[in-house]
């Protein structure tokens, strides 16, 4: 199996993902601080738009280099790739 199209960027995704760890980790402490409910929704929108952030950017780079790579070989592998990233958006777009 070939490294995955993220292999690049690994780096700044994991920097990315600590990052909305950390906002995961602030929700908890405002709960548990009983912070008022709409600071704490205001919280939740933000660690949603970074992750939906994440998720493009993955997205982008699965398009731009697994799935064009299997397309240009041609074949099965290029319709499961198409199928997969066709999915993968699906369920992006109803979260």
């Amino acid at each position: 199996m070939s490294a995955p199209g993220y292999a690049a960027n690994k780096d700044a995704h994991l920097r990315r993902l600590r990052r909305i760890e950390g906002q995961i980790r602030g929700l908890h402490r405002q709960v548990e601080s009983d912070t008022y409910c709409i600071d704490v929704l205001t919280q939740v929108s933000a660690a949603t738009r970074a992750l939906q952030a994440f998720a493009l950017g993955l997205l982008d780079e699965h398009l731009s280099h697994c799935v064009a790579s299997a397309v240009a070989a041609g074949g099965a592998e290029a319709e499961e790739k198409v199928a997969e990233a066709s999915a993968a958006i699906a369920r992006l777009v109803r979260s």
